[in-house]
């Protein structure tokens, strides 16, 4: 797994992008990634269009880091691929998460 993060616009909005597998070995290094990055951001976009798995480890972190987002601003994920999707639908993390 790499994490591209870029830098905070003038909006407070925050795009990381991510790429491989979400999964039990780097679930955690995911979200401690990206949480580290969040101070002063409103929105935080993680675009996904290179991720390719993402394990229930992956979609702990996911809720976590929507959970951090949810007392500071908002969090989309975007750019899904159709496999992915598939797990979010599959958990009804479609229902819980700004997808686009």
């Amino acid at each position: 797994m790499d994490i591209n993060i870029g830098k905070l616009d003038s909006d407070s909005t925050l795009t990381i992008f991510v790429s491989g597998s979400i999964d039990t070995l780097t679930a955690q290094d995911f979200e401690s990634q990206i949480s580290s990055n969040l101070n002063d951001v409103k929105k935080l976009i993680i675009d996904f269009e290179k991720v390719e798995y993402v394990s229930s480890a992956g979609l702990r972190a996911i809720l976590g880091l929507n959970s951090t987002m949810e007392n500071q601003g908002e969090m989309v994920i975007k750019n899904i691929n159709e496999s992915v999707r598939d797990v979010f639908e599959m958990t009804g993390f479609d229902e819980l998460l700004n997808l686009e």
